[in-house]
């Protein structure tokens, strides 16, 4: 940009600047002269003046072009001053062409054509955005959907009328992606008039119009199994997918003839499904905490697992047989209900009667039975899976909700005396050598090793492995003993196949015991009789 400055500067007079003339050899050796000179020259009150006046101009919008004597003055005060550029130290014109003439350089724009340089800066690039939200779902890109509907023709193709729900597994299983135990629910959600028969229009207007092909697996099932003026999922709606399961999945076939058992089973599952994932305790599940679990993975495992009980997240049978059989045994005059004298007797009376209070006072868990001072079966379900596997979260919060006498949040040294004093009590009676409360408190917080010693938090607990002991010490004599005395055999055991839970390796221990008794050993209980009568168990 060429700039015009005002005439009043002839000359840019060392004297004027209060400088002594100066050799190119002391502007070398002292290059911070320069930086002296421009600043006298721009404290010169003839300098506000210019700038001020050029300021005043590109404000206005009037043209700054060097035009005339102000270029010239310009000139003249540049070349008075021999001492800064003396006589072959000026810096070198640009490049030529090739023909010899001054190399033509493009015109410069003027800020008067442009507008004001202010404006210039303030004015912001404009990016073009992509929609990111859609009221009905991202639409699928044009591949996928290709894709989709040419397996949809191909599957509707030589049913032109639409298919009926036994014959709709492999829409389900091929175009929708999903486990096929699910195709009766996604039935019953296109056929909303009932008629019986899904179309292919129909079926697409739902998943591909939809947007359910675009959404991921958990959402999919999630919208698939709730009920349209809910944003969350029941027990209730888990029951039919589960029940499609125990009438098709061939590892359970030998149920066919025992509906109460399919019943059960299905029952089992499901309170499983929710003790694991729905933390709220509300009894819902939302899509967030489905998306956060494992349900889906085990659904997909069930589909494709021909011998269910290598399922063992939720749906092995051989899980199902061991809660539902200990329960039986507990539940002598077979009420479906279990009162506190028959938990007291769980596990060769390993529970104190002061942790079966807080269980039946309903602190860990609000009981769903309906009968005063007794548990049902889902009640039951949820204790013995916090007392096998207290390593996860939901026995630790279940077991420290007990513990917590006065509900602050805390777990102090009288709270945990107060359940230590029947243990105590215990051991006297059995001969074993009793250990004091002060020396078992020291294990415990060198065990736990909490933030501060005076309390436990349910924070201290969640983060060391060994909390489980830390309850058994409080409530289960046995688990306690057998903790201190650990068998070598048991140790190697969990090292070669950590992924076993605890739950896992009592499950298996305890169908091992269970069916040696159906087979023929003599039984402790009434379970044998019943289980031959209704049930022919696979072992």
């Amino acid at each position: 940009m060429d700039i015009d400055v005002v005439g009043e500067f002839t000359a840019l007079d060392p004297e004027l600047l209060q400088l002594p003339e100066l050799s190119p050899l002391a502007l070398k050796a002292s290059p911070q002269i320069a930086d002296d000179l421009f600043s006298q020259w721009l404290s010169l009150p003839q300098t506000g003046r210019l700038v001020k006046s050029l300021i005043d101009d590109a404000s206005s919008g009037i043209s700054i072009s060097a035009h005339g004597n102000s270029c010239s003055a310009i000139s003249t005060g540049i070349n008075s001053l021999p001492s800064m550029f003396p006589a072959g130290s000026t810096p070198p014109l640009s490049p030529r062409s090739s023909s010899g003439s001054p190399r033509s350089s493009k015109p410069k724009t003027s800020p008067s054509s442009l507008g004001s340089p202010l404006k210039l800066v303030s004015e912001p690039v404009r990016e073009a955005i992509p929609q990111f939200y859609f009221q009905n779902g991202r639409p699928p890109p044009n591949g996928l959907k290709e894709q989709c509907l040419s397996r949809i023709n191909d599957i509707f193709s030589s049913h032109m009328d639409g298919l009926q729900v036994q014959e709709f597994k492999t829409v389900t299983k091929e175009a929708c992606k999903l486990p096929t135990f699910l195709s009766s629910a996604i039935f019953r959600k296109i056929d909303t008039g009932c008629s019986g028969i899904v179309t292919r229009d129909a079926f697409i207007r739902y998943w591909v119009d939809g947007n359910m092909m675009t959404m991921d697996t958990a959402t999919q099932i999630f919208k698939i199994l709730k009920q349209s003026d809910c944003n969350y999922l029941t027990q209730v709606d888990f029951k039919p997918v589960l029940l499609e399961l125990v009438a098709t999945h061939p590892g359970l076939e030998f149920l066919h003839g025992t509906p109460e058992f399919q019943e059960r089973y299905a029952e089992t599952v499901i309170y499983r499904i929710f003790y694991y994932i729905s933390r709220s305790g509300t009894g819902r599940l939302t899509l967030r905490e489905l998306k956060r679990g494992n349900l889906i993975a085990a659904m997909q495992h069930a589909d494709e697992e021909e011998d269910i009980n290598k399922v063992l997240r939720y749906f092995s049978y051989e899980h199902f047989y061991v809660i539902y059989c200990k329960f039986w045994e507990l539940d002598t005059d077979h009420d479906f209900f279990i009162d506190k004298e028959n938990l007291v007797r769980y596990g060769n009376h390993a529970l104190t009667y002061r942790i079966v209070d807080r269980i039946f006072s309903q602190v860990p868990r609000k009981f769903t039975s309906k009968v005063e001072g007794k548990m049902g079966y889902e009640d039951f379900v949820y204790f013995m899976l916090s007392e096998e596997d207290k390593s996860c979260e939901p026995s630790l919060e279940y077991w420290f909700k007990c513990i917590d006498l006065d509900g602050n949040g805390v777990l102090t040294r009288n709270e945990l005396q107060f359940f230590y004093e029947e243990q105590l009590h215990r051991m006297e009676c059995m001969a074993q050598e009793p250990v004091l409360f002060e020396d078992i408190l020291c294990q415990i917080v060198d065990m736990i090793a909490p933030e501060k010693e005076d309390y436990f938090t349910l924070r201290d607990l969640k983060g060391c492995k060994l909390s489980g002991n830390f309850f058994n010490i409080l409530f289960n004599l046995n688990k306690f003993i057998a903790f201190e005395s650990r068998d070598p055999f048991l140790i190697r055991q969990e090292r070669e196949d950590p992924s076993l839970t605890e739950w896992d390796r009592f499950a298996h221990r305890e169908y091992i015991r269970l069916s040696m008794e159906e087979d023929g050993e003599n039984a402790s209980n009434g379970s044998v009789e019943v289980w031959d009568e209704s049930l022919e168990a696979p072992f």
